[in-house]
């Protein structure tokens, strides 16, 4: 096919859409259901009614052709395990009895069943449900929802394309299930897999699927040549088949380097490739790799992920070079659109100035319909789309909500001094010790406290004037004083505030420094009915006032143990949010860095004394390529101590992550220079104590014990056995006793119950302790 036909024959397509609905109705069903006061039968209407809807804007909006099998009520790689027929033994007579209530019972647990080990989707703060994989696993076709998610499009008179998380990185991506031989690898079953994907594949066909769309996002990571090989062989088996429909291979969030030739020459119909940001470079590696002559090529030119307008003129300069390379070329976004809000349309409250810059989900999809219609009818069929997009784009670059020369100047003043803590920690830890006077194995917690209904009915009543700024006060102030006072009893060594005042720990901070942007409706996904509103980095950041002291400075006059101050860190503040594309993050993250610093000298003259900067994103925004990955961490790691270090060495940093892979940035965290540092480690067994020990981490450390994303209570032996695990790898001076993470979304039954077994485990195991 010639450019020009090819350019002719151009479609509007996307990976995949928002779950919630416009006002998370699917959130809102799910945890209905969860209580009981929604019955399975109405969770499937919502559910249906949700996709419906999504599927009427992507058609409205003139996409030509709608993707199924991405809707989700947890989580799409759950749902992959499910069709797979890969259900943990101890989840299977759960599954088998009622399967909604154990596809459930896999993502959240019971309190008899733990469920499957959460973390982070690629670099995005989207969490996926790990599968477990031993080599006695039995896999099963279930193709049931991938079927009838198929069927509703096809009823409705749509164009559609199922989506399916691909074998090769559903298998990269598990875990060996518990007792599996050590050295066991999930990717070995590669061939006990690829029937029930032909299965699913055979049935979607007989549906009447005319393209079935694979994601491999595993492939654009660094891969060995056993792992692309496998990727060449799982490919000519499926493409290799009678009875299927035709394939697309897709992947994303960076280039396929090595595994572009691979899946270039596999027989299969088409690939969908990402093209933007390093994604870019797809573009030379297809050239290079000789383009994909006879195949369908699905470019993804619009950022999936982030929420800044597209640059029109430039999207079509790329589609216009990648027209030459592919039989077809049609345009999407460049991953799903799980990872933006929905409408910004729906932002009242946002300047017009500011909100013409601003491209949501409905709005990435009229992005992509006008670059499929300037391919495929020329630029004089878009000329006023082109023509409103140069402007704003000219708007955003001119505007002087986005530069500060005093927030600029005092980033170029910034010294390698400036980065580091004068003492070293085995001063600081003297220090500290004879400051605080703490036990062994102290506990604490991560920060938040439970979010009560009444909290968020006060939150919303001073939002929408129904009271004043001093009632709103009081009670804050008296949940403070309950938990200050439930945590003296209960305890606990380290106290915290609770964050009641809290509404996100990245959007209460956004809220109250320069340049960042807070949505109303912005929802994104971020684990099963968990919803985040991302704030919007717009401009320069600086600090107009103190953002926390008035409440840890309250708490702290309740007791005479310490409060911790509670700070987010600076590259979690970009990681939360959505960032500018007009500059380097390093800058960003060391504009934040500066406000936080204020912040932190703040309150340490207000008499805190324990100070906790949390940085769960500092594994998740690694770049996916290994090349990518030491300036990254060196502006990271960076940003934190410019944030932290100019403390008394009596004053303790924490730092917290949670819910990602450690292994990997182990020599990152110590480079954080951190005091002590809690990490999530309950649903991994205590794995990540172990990474710290094999790299001779040298401070302290608190992995978790309490797995606060499932709502099983720990039992004061389960606990202990943690401690005890723990201690294996973590001398008892230097381990800390603390939940995986925050209790926000927990209820205040259950946190009672757990907090009182953790300080009785960790009274139980202080007990065994050798007298010193």
């Amino acid at each position: 096919m010639t450019s020009k036909s090819a350019a002719a024959a151009t479609r509007a397509a996307v990976y995949g859409y928002p779950r919630q609905g416009l006002n998370r109705e699917l959130k809102k069903a799910v945890e209905g259901y969860w209580k009981g006061a929604v019955p399975a039968d109405a969770l499937h209407a919502t559910a249906a009614e949700v996709r419906s809807e999504n599927w009427r804007q992507l058609t409205d909006a003139g996409v030509d052709e709608v993707p199924t099998g991405d809707f989700s009520y947890y989580d799409h790689v759950l749902d992959t395990t499910v069709m797979v027929g890969a259900i943990p033994d101890r989840h299977r007579a759960a599954v088998a009895t009622d399967a909604l209530a154990g596809y459930f019972a896999m993502a959240r647990g019971t309190q008899d069943v733990a469920p499957l080990e959460m973390t982070k989707w690629f670099d995005t703060n989207y969490h996926y449900l790990v599968p477990e994989l031993g080599p006695g696993t039995v896999f099963t076709a279930n193709s049931a929802k991938q079927v009838t998610e198929y069927t509703e499009a096809q009823a409705s008179g749509l164009c559609a394309r199922p989506v399916l998380v691909g074998p090769v990185t559903y298998l990269l991506l598990a875990k060996p299930a518990p007792g599996a031989a050590e050295g066991f690898e999930p990717l070995s079953l590669l061939d006990r897999l690829l029937p029930v994907y032909a299965d699913v594949l055979a049935d979607l066909r007989a549906a009447g699927a005319q393209w079935v769309q694979l994601d491999e996002p595993t492939l654009v990571q660094d891969r060995t040549p056993a792992e692309l090989d496998a990727a060449a062989h799982a490919y000519r088996v499926l493409g290799a088949l009678a009875d299927r429909p035709k394939l697309l291979v897709a992947s994303y969030f960076d280039r396929l380097g090595d595994a572009l030739p691979v899946l270039a020459k596999a027989p299969v119909d088409g690939l969908a490739l990402d093209f933007t940001g390093p994604g870019a470079a797809n573009v030379d590696e297809l050239a290079a790799a000789g383009g994909l002559p006879g195949k369908r090529l699905v470019a993804g030119v619009v950022d999936g992920r982030n929420v800044w307008i597209n640059d029109l003129g430039k999207s079509l300069a790329t589609l216009g070079t990648l027209l030459g390379l592919a039989d077809r070329v049609d345009v999407s976004a460049s991953c799903s659109l799980l990872h933006v809000p929905l409408d910004a349309a729906a932002e009242k409250e946002i300047d017009p100035q500011i909100l013409r810059w601003l491209s949501f989900a409905r709005q990435k999809t009229e992005e992509v319909v006008t670059l499929a219609t300037g391919l495929s009818r020329g630029t004089e069929a878009i000329a006023s789309e082109l023509a409103a997009n140069r402007s704003a784009l000219a708007s955003r670059a001119h505007s002087p909500i986005t530069r500060s020369p005093e927030v600029r100047a005092r980033v170029a003043a910034v010294t390698g001094k400036d980065t580091r803590r004068p003492q070293p920690y085995e001063e600081r830890v003297t220090a500290q010790r004879a400051h605080l006077g703490l036990p062994l194995l102290p506990v604490t917690t991560i920060g938040s406290f439970p979010q009560t209904a009444e909290l968020r009915t006060a939150r919303a009543d001073l939002n929408a004037g129904r009271i004043g700024a001093g009632a709103y006060e009081q009670r804050i102030e008296a949940e403070i004083r309950e938990v200050v006072s439930y945590q003296e009893k209960a305890g606990i060594d380290v106290l915290v505030h609770g964050e009641a005042e809290r509404n996100d720990m990245v959007q209460y901070f956004a809220e109250q420094l320069t340049g960042y942007l807070a949505t109303r409706h912005g929802w994104v996904q971020s684990y099963g009915s968990r919803y985040v509103r991302p704030p919007i980095l717009a401009g320069d950041i600086s600090r107009p006032a103190p953002m926390t002291v008035r409440w840890t400075r309250y708490a702290q006059s309740l007791t005479s143990r310490p409060v911790k101050g509670m700070l987010t860190g600076p590259v979690t503040m970009l990681a939360w949010s959505f960032v500018r594309d007009d500059q380097p993050l390093r800058e960003t993250a060391r504009q934040v860095a500066l406000a936080l610093r204020d912040e932190v000298q703040d309150l340490e003259a207000a008499g805190t004394h324990v100070i906790q900067v949390d940085e769960p994103a500092l594994r998740e925004t690694l770049p996916l390529r290994t090349a990518d990955r030491p300036a990254y961490l060196t502006w990271a790691t960076e940003a934190f101590r410019l944030s932290t270090s100019d403390v008394r060495p009596d004053t303790q940093i924490h730092t917290h992550m949670c819910y990602a892979e450690f292994g990997d940035i182990v020599q990152a965290i110590t480079d954080l220079d951190a005091d002590v540092i809690s990490l999530e480690a309950a649903r991994s067994h205590m794995q990540v104590a172990r990474e710290l020990a094999a790299h001779g981490y040298p401070r302290e450390a608190g992995p978790g014990v309490w797995d606060i994303h499932s709502p099983r209570v720990p039992s004061t032996e389960e606990a202990a056995m943690l401690l005890r695990t723990g201690l294996e790898a973590i001398p008892a001076d230097r381990l800390w006793v603390n939940p995986d993470c925050g209790l926000k979304t927990r209820g205040w039954a259950e946190t009672r119950t757990s907090l009182e077994n953790l300080v009785a485990a960790a009274r139980t195991v202080r007990s065994e302790l050798p007298a010193s």
